[in-house]
């Protein structure tokens, strides 16, 4: 087991920041913890590495304890924060040679995370001098100096362009082929891209603990579709496997179904038959972002 948590809580005052937390991630797995921004994702990333300490509960990572063995769990993480600490003035190879001085790593490890991170055309240049993209690269050069087990990434794609955020998704994705990432973001599609496993917290409290296999698998479909004029919601539930019927403006509605065989010849015989003109009629996967509304909007 990579890393145990069991009903953490924290407060700040009166702000309780998590509400007994509990979940269980295991080597190898790339797992998304998602959130809306004060959900308590960053609070729960700083005690498994040791910078807060919780109030109740007791959390594990490669089997420390992030109270009694702090020293072990920080050699055993690589801890990319949402705001990248790095100095600006310093070149790329003095800087991660002064992180493998601190963890009193092997300096061969600098030349093996400047390729693991395809720094290698940028690794003469000053920090200063670097794209946001590389930038991020030397976090996570940093992050690996002292080839730990686990990897915490607090939103390691915020403020990236389209061709950054692709590069470091597919590094990431790499990395994760040999170690265990929790990976911190309030974008979906972040998830979706690079993760196996997904948590969504919400007010403090876990809410969700899906594989996104299972998710995208989920017995259950939605249909929009479109008349040609306004018809009863209660007149289209009269379909067979029918969970919800709702409304979306004019003539569109979206029709739950709690079946996976695809239910769009259905409705429209089903119109035929009632003499209902059918001016669209598509299926809408359930997924992620979906998810992810329906729980943190309760």
């Amino acid at each position: 087991m990579s890393i145990w948590v069991q009903n953490i809580s924290k407060s700040f005052g009166a702000q309780k920041a998590l509400n007994d937390v509990t979940f269980k991630i295991n080597k190898g797995e790339i797992v998304g913890f998602l959130g809306p921004n004060g959900a308590g994702k960053s609070t729960m990333l700083k005690i498994l590495t040791t910078y807060h300490e919780a109030d109740e509960g007791n959390a594990e990572v490669n089997a420390f304890d992030v109270l009694k063995d702090k020293k072990n769990v920080q050699k055993s993480i690589g801890y990319l924060p949402e705001h990248n600490p790095l100095y600006l003035d310093m070149y790329v190879k003095e800087y991660l040679a002064f992180n493998a001085e601190a963890y009193q790593t092997n300096k061969n490890r600098i030349t093996e995370v400047i390729e693991q991170t395809g720094l290698s055309p940028e690794a003469h240049k000053k920090i200063g001098q670097l794209s946001k993209g590389y930038r991020q690269r030397v976090g996570l050069a940093a992050a690996l100096i002292h080839d730990p087990d686990v990897l915490i990434l607090d939103e390691p794609t915020t403020g990236l362009d389209p061709n950054q955020l692709l590069e470091i998704r597919k590094l990431i994705r790499e990395i994760g082929k040999q170690k265990t990432i929790l990976l911190s973001t309030h974008i979906m599609k972040e998830v979706e891209a690079v993760c196996d496993r997904v948590l969504i917290i919400n007010k403090g409290v876990l809410v969700a603990d899906k594989k996104l296999a299972d998710l995208r698998g989920e017995e259950e479909q939605i249909i929009e579709v479109e008349f040609d004029y306004r018809v009863e919601e209660a007149f289209l539930s009269q379909l067979p496997n029918v969970t919800k019927v709702k409304n979306t403006g004019g003539f569109v509605y979206e029709i739950t179904f709690d079946t996976l065989k695809d239910m769009r010849p259905t409705i429209f015989d089903f119109a035929h038959d009632n003499q209902l003109k059918t001016l669209q009629l598509s299926r809408k996967n359930r997924n992620l972002e979906g998810l992810f509304t329906e729980l943190t909007n309760k």
